[in-house]
């Protein structure tokens, strides 16, 4: 908890626990991304640069009438998991912005297409974070956004690998809302609080930042046509699917069951839909319908109960530490059996297949 200052009235700032499985903050290889060449794609980064210009989403995310009322009639166990909910999602979307600002800054002199999408996704992600803390302070908290500019430790990743996590994030992101805001629809009575109207307009901002980073990554072929390729996009598919798993399974099944979704069924619909996406820009995609890819995640939903339960024995530290090991090792061994699980060839893994055997250099993946 940070100390507030008096301007900040009764609404407490915070910093979010930060854990193996929390949203993680990203910078990359400035210079290499300058020297990205998206000539062979211009018309279509400009078509997706004139839907940026349009911004279908400047009026949407407005606090009406609905949000002028008491939410002292949620229990306090409900409250407690909406919050989390709420600043797991803010502090996503602060990260977003924080890397698409800093992209349109040091690209805006040598690639001022590509600097000019970042900076109008930084503006949505912004805007996102923004409507998500307002929404905390109904709860009298808000997330100490400078703080975390100033004092969050950045991971480093090589461009590729931006792109890699980035796509999936935001693809990953419209299905978790779209899903959200459709079963809401048809159960108005589990819709605790205004926020989730909100989610069809909002998943679009998502869908179109995935349909960027989507196009960059067709704009530079080797970040998808060779083996070392395959082997990445199968990493990073495989790290965002459990990610959301554990998170949401093994850590706040409640969350969503009081939404009136079973969480186990709501992300295994999610990684089915985002794995089809994937398949139209990533040579290869998991089998995610394989009966071994959901028992692998179960059983370290299992192995996440049991060390849950360790941590919550009266056993000293160092007991607990040698009791949970053999249960990480069992994890990290269902982790290897899902990445050595083979993978299906997408049709554009295909395309870039024939186009090597013919010495074609590919014009599009799509």
């Amino acid at each position: 908890m940070v100390a507030t200052s008096p301007q900040q009235s009764d609404t407490q700032a915070r910093v979010p626990t930060e854990t193996i499985l929390t949203p993680r903050f990203y910078t990359t290889d400035f210079e290499a991304m300058a020297n990205l060449d998206i000539s062979d794609r211009a018309e279509e980064f400009e078509a997706l640069l004139e839907e940026f210009r349009t911004d279908y989403n400047r009026h949407h995310f407005v606090r009406g009438e609905e949000f002028d009322r008491s939410w002292d009639e949620l229990d306090d166990r409900t409250k407690k998991l909406f919050v989390e909910f709420l600043e797991r999602s803010c502090t996503a979307e602060f990260s977003g912005f924080l890397l698409y600002k800093e992209l349109s800054r040091k690209l805006k002199h040598t690639s001022p297409v590509l600097a000019e999408c970042f900076l109008l996704m930084s503006r949505d992600e912004a805007r996102h974070a923004g409507f998500l803390n307002k929404a905390m302070a109904d709860f009298d908290l808000a997330l100490d956004l400078s703080f975390l500019t100033k004092n969050k430790q950045y991971t480093k990743f090589a461009p590729r690998f931006i792109f890699y996590a980035t796509y999936l994030s935001e693809k990953i992101g419209y299905w978790r809302y779209i899903k959200i805001f459709r079963h809401l629809e048809q159960h108005p009575e589990n819709r605790i609080y205004p926020i989730f109207n909100f989610f069809q307009n909002w998943c679009q901002d998502e869908s179109r930042h995935g349909d960027f980073f989507s196009l960059v990554m067709q704009s530079q072929p080797r970040y998808l046509n060779n083996w070392l390729a395959k082997l990445w996009c199968r990493f990073f598919l495989l790290s965002v699917y459990a990610t959301m798993y554990l998170n949401d399974v093994a850590m706040r099944p409640e969350f969503y069951q009081i939404l009136g979704l079973d969480p186990k069924e709501y992300d295994l619909d999610v990684i089915q839909w985002t794995n089809h996406d994937s398949s139209k820009v990533f040579p290869v995609v998991l089998n995610v319908e394989h009966p071994e890819f959901e028992a692998c995640l179960d059983r370290c939903v299992a192995n996440v109960h049991r060390m849950r339960e360790v941590d919550g024995s009266n056993a000293p530290e160092v007991v607990k530490g040698l009791r949970k090991l053999p249960l990480y090792a069992s994890s990290a061994w269902q982790f290897m059996r899902l990445f050595a699980m083979k993978p299906i060839e997408s049709p554009v893994g295909k395309k870039y297949q024939t186009n090597r055997q013919s010495g074609v250099r590919p014009a599009t993946a799509s």
